[in-house]
């Protein structure tokens, strides 16, 4: 069956929150329907009544009651100067106070009736012929009350905002509800990792029907890799501390009561110095780890320009004395152009160092130990660090504390090992016969070679 391939999460979130502004919007439109009908209805009857009420104006007691779908209205006609119709008999209230009726809408007060009130005067005008053929201009004009007028505005509006006010709850309910459905994807992954188990290594499902959610797990997968590999280290790195210390520690326990019960001055000299000898091998075995910790503490990513021609000849500049020392023939082999490479200079530096230091310490007396830098032409670089030394067999791999030798088990190469899985490099061991030195050498690719 095929893999379904994954969606985007950010389309998912909108699909819902698109379908409850759908809702939400359906439910405005069917109250903004519903008010609107019921507006309209009030208005036309407003409208009705004010028409029957100027012609009930006669008659108080049947005529409807002014309201604000139906204000009280007036009407005054007139042909040329003749008041022809005056509804309210308010014709010279209006001309004292708007002596010029110019056609328009107009806003003027009134009192009436003992009260002063606002008024909405609308003046047409018409001219026509009368029976005799004479032209006659007639002038209509009604007046509304403006307080009526505003009032059947704030109705309307209040009509109008109040389901805005009833809706705006229901958006937010609608949209923590389109969010919550929408970000649940989320909230399953949050609960994936919240019971991931890191120490046992488990990982996440990488299949995800969601993109986005695809990169964050591959990331935290990625993290629980590295989270990981780092406990291995550390649990290498205890048992390596564990390995190394114990030959040399058993040794000075040994010689140390060698030379407690020794019967004579000679076996006691001889017992003390291999107690020397065992705790300068301690040391030593101390700096490698020390070295390692180091290393592994090191981030193989902050890299920069490395000169590897000056890096070469501190390093063997600092292993002279130990080959003087041993009776070792130490030489170094570079060009005479700088060879610079983009790496970690600290932890070329420890690898160098180890490697040398291997060579000078498991090679008999009277080996020659080469360093050698080349640069090829297709960019690549390599260094090696080679001796005629027939390199690490059963004969003479260290056996027991008491033989005297120095430790063999590794940690030096342990090192160097992870330097070069940590920096990317090929490391290549040659195991070293009767025509070929032993020797082990690393290797950058082509292009590495930096000018």
């Amino acid at each position: 069956m095929p893999t379904r391939p994954p969606r985007r999460l950010s389309r998912h979130l909108w699909w819902w929150v698109l379908l409850s502004l759908m809702l939400v919007w359906a439910t405005l439109v069917a109250t903004a329907w519903y008010t609107g009908r019921h507006e309209a209805q009030e208005i036309n009857e407003g409208r009705l009544d004010s028409v029957a009420r100027l012609w009930l104006q006669g008659s108080e007691g049947s005529a409807p009651r002014p309201s604000r779908y139906g204000p009280e209205m007036m009407v005054l006609v007139w042909d040329n100067t003749r008041l022809v119709h005056d509804s309210h008999g308010v014709a010279s209230a209006l001309q004292a106070a708007m002596p010029r009726l110019t056609p328009g809408l107009h806003e003027t007060t009134l009192g009436l009736d003992g009260q002063s009130r606002r008024w909405l005067v609308r003046v047409h005008t018409q001219t026509r012929a009368d029976v005799d053929g004479h032209a006659v201009q007639r002038r209509v004009v009604t007046l509304l009350d403006a307080h009526r007028a505003d009032g059947l505005g704030r109705d309307i509006a209040e009509h109008i905002v109040r389901p805005a006010l009833v809706l705006l709850p229901l958006v937010a309910v609608m949209l923590a509800w389109a969010i919550r459905r929408g970000l649940q994807p989320l909230v399953s992954l949050s609960d994936d990792i919240e019971r991931l188990d890191g120490q046992q290594g488990q990982t996440l499902n990488e299949a995800q029907p969601y993109t986005e959610l695809h990169s964050t797990v591959h990331a935290i997968n990625g993290l629980v890799h590295r989270l990981q590999a780092q406990a291995e280290r550390e649990r290498r790195f205890a048992s390596d501390v564990a390995h190394e210390l114990r030959t040399p520690l058993t040794a000075l326990v040994w010689q140390s009561r060698q030379a407690q019960t020794a019967p004579t001055d000679g076996e006691r000299q001889t017992a003390l110095a291999r107690v020397e000898h065992e705790a300068l091998r301690a040391g030593r075995i101390l700096q490698q780890l020390l070295d390692l910790a180091r290393a592994q503490g090191l981030d193989a990513a902050d890299a920069q320009p490395v000169a590897l021609d000056a890096l070469c000849r501190e390093v063997v500049a600092e292993h002279a004395a130990l080959a003087h020392e041993r009776g070792h023939e130490l030489s170094l082999d570079a060009p005479e152009a700088p060879v610079t490479v983009h790496s970690h200079p600290t932890l070329l530096t420890l690898a160098l160092r180890n490697l040398l230091d291997n060579a000078l310490r498991h090679t008999p007396a009277g080996s020659q130990v080469w360093v050698r830098l080349s640069a090829l032409d297709d960019g690549s670089v390599h260094l090696s660090v080679d001796d005629s030394g027939p390199g690490p067999t059963p004969a003479n791999a260290p056996a027991t504390a008491t033989t005297g030798a120095s430790t063999g088990l590794g940690i030096g190469l342990t090192l160097v090992d992870r330097i070069t899985q940590w920096l990317g490099l090929r490391w290549r061991r040659e195991p070293g016969d009767a025509s070929h030195p032993h020797g082990h050498t690393l290797s950058w690719p082509a292009g590495s070679r930096q000018t």
